[in-house]
């Protein structure tokens, strides 16, 4: 419990909320308070009406029924500044800062009143707030000079500048290293012991239990149950969240032998250079290598490249220097679908841009083996794409007919669609980018799954991810990308205490603390 002493009385009530999108009711007759210097977590899978809620509260949206009460008094909140000028304030992942300007500037963007600015007693105000809540921040610094952990924190000091005493954090440590999630959760420690009401909304069970005090649980749109976290585990509340057992919800590092050993290499990657925009470099000279039948993690904090390195594995990026290596054969500056021809099944970080909208998962399906189903003259085989289709459906339990269109399904099962495509065809090499960024607890249950049946049945996976706690669930060996060069590799994960290895990768995350590479670049070297 973050604040033992957190008062009784709601700094905030939300009774009988309910609020419909036409036929589809986001929440159903929701209660949920937050007491006076506490952190009240607030859980749910995708769908489940949290965004909604918190949207109404802080003004976004209108319910269609219910009361707020702020203080103990009933409030409408019209629009965003109504809820500032009742002390709400909201901090999104997505930050809505102004890079070029400095953090004083920032701070006080939309507060001034007239024509001119007092820079100077903006500075002395905002470093006033900073003081007084413990924050060390520089008012006169440019916000893109400052590392993602402390643009949030000046997130955070903006709503407290206006005399937030409620805040709403919406996924606040999704680009986070390690030590920065706890430098955040020690400023809100401090934070609510002043008496800052604090919602935390969050699909990390453990930063969960770390830092919130309550939890309340939603599921399609209605409270299903609510929890002191002093009493919560990672399986109950995952099973409040789906209403069934998730597996993988202990929280400890997979329990796999390693793979065997010596497994040849699938995929070589040669002192690999790409370029980004503007012809500016974001890969250098890197070198890694995938074995079959295991799985290799790439841990970094957003913007370290990742992105690239699944474009160029993808066909969508050809590097300026270096090899890429598929099975033994050089496709080095191969289109997407020769990459698919080597053996490379992708699973990109945009699940949108995996599929076409506008055709149906049938047609999506066969988006990739096209060749399969053209007949003589070029004509479409649409019964045997069809017939395909529900194979696939069965198989990966995608909730769609052959004739849905793509762009109907919800997240998850558009990510099913990909997968079904992809690992239908037995890849020697899988890499799959983010594969449950934004999904619930449920679909990342049963995408992890699969990735670990590609694994036995002997494919080499290539784990892009920003979620540590997915790199350590799954992964045999972690290399950590920081600027675009490999800072060094975690091999023996099952051989430490999982929090020692999260220190170790989150020191490399943040560009410290290099340790050495494995056989890698001994491999990779000797392959070019």
């Amino acid at each position: 419990m973050v604040n033992e002493n957190a008062g009784q009385q709601p700094a905030v009530e939300m009774q009988g909320i309910t609020k419909r999108f036409g036929s589809l009711v986001a929440n159903d007759n929701v209660d949920f308070d937050v007491r006076k210097g506490e952190v009240h977590a607030l859980l749910g899978e995708n769908g489940a009406g949290k965004t909604t809620l918190m949207k109404i509260l802080y003004g976004l949206y209108q319910p269609d029924a219910g009361v707020i009460r702020i203080g103990g008094k009933p409030v409408h909140l019209g629009s965003p500044a109504d809820a500032i000028r009742y002390g709400v304030g909201m901090v999104t992942q997505h930050f809505s800062l102004v890079p070029t300007l400095s953090v004083a500037e920032n701070v006080v963007l939309g507060l001034e009143r007239g024509a001119l600015l007092n820079l100077r007693a903006a500075e002395e105000g905002v470093r006033a707030t900073a003081e007084r809540y413990g924050f060390q921040v520089d008012p006169r610094a440019i916000v893109e000079t400052l590392s993602v952990g402390e643009q949030q924190r000046v997130e955070i000091l903006k709503a407290l500048h206006r005399n937030c005493s409620i805040l709403i954090l919406d996924e606040p440590t999704a680009v986070l290293t390690p030590q920065e999630a706890e430098i955040l959760f020690e400023a809100l420690r401090t934070l609510v012991l002043q008496g800052l009401s604090v919602v935390f909304i969050s699909h990390k069970l453990n930063e969960v239990l770390a830092i919130s005090d309550r939890i309340t649980v939603l599921r399609a749109g209605r409270v299903v149950g609510q929890v002191a976290s002093a009493e919560a585990t990672r399986p109950t509340l995952a099973r409040m969240m789906v209403g069934r057992d998730v597996a993988g919800m202990n929280g400890e590092i997979a329990n796999r032998p390693p793979p065997p050993t010596p497994h040849p290499p699938v995929l070589v990657l040669a002192n690999l250079h790409v370029e980004g925009k503007g012809n500016k470099p974001v890969l250098h000279g890197l070198s890694l290598t995938v074995r079959a039948g295991e799985i290799v993690g790439v841990a970094g904090v957003s913007g370290n490249g990742q992105t690239e390195l699944g474009e160029v594995l993808s066909g969508l990026r050809i590097p300026s220097q270096g090899r890429i290596i598929v099975d033994s054969r050089d496709v080095t500056g191969a289109d997407p679908v020769q990459m698919t021809r080597s053996g490379v099944g992708r699973i990109p970080e945009d699940r949108l841009k995996g599929v076409v909208a506008d055709l149906t998962v049938a047609e999506n399906m066969a988006l990739e083996t096209l060749e399969q189903f053209t007949g003589a003259g070029g004509r479409i085989k649409h019964a045997a794409i069809d017939a395909y289709a529900r194979e696939l459906i069965a198989k990966y339990e995608i909730k769609a007919q052959p004739k849905t269109r793509a762009g109907a399904l919800s997240g998850g099962n558009i990510q099913k669609l990909i997968l079904a495509r992809v690992l239908s065809r037995r890849p020697r090499v899988i890499v799959a980018a983010q594969p449950t960024r934004g999904l619930d607890v449920g679909a990342i249950e049963y995408v992890h799954e699969q990735l670990l049946a590609q694994r036995q049945r002997g494919a080499g996976v290539l784990l892009i991810s920003e979620d540590l706690d997915e790199i350590l669930s799954l992964a045999d060996r972690v290399v950590v990308l920081y600027e675009g060069r490999i800072a060094g590799e975690v091999a023996n994960l099952r051989g430490e205490d999982r929090d020692s290895i999260v220190e170790r990768i989150g020191l490399m995350m943040a560009g410290g603390a290099p340790e050495p590479v494995g056989d890698d670049k001994e491999a990779a070297y000797a392959a070019a």
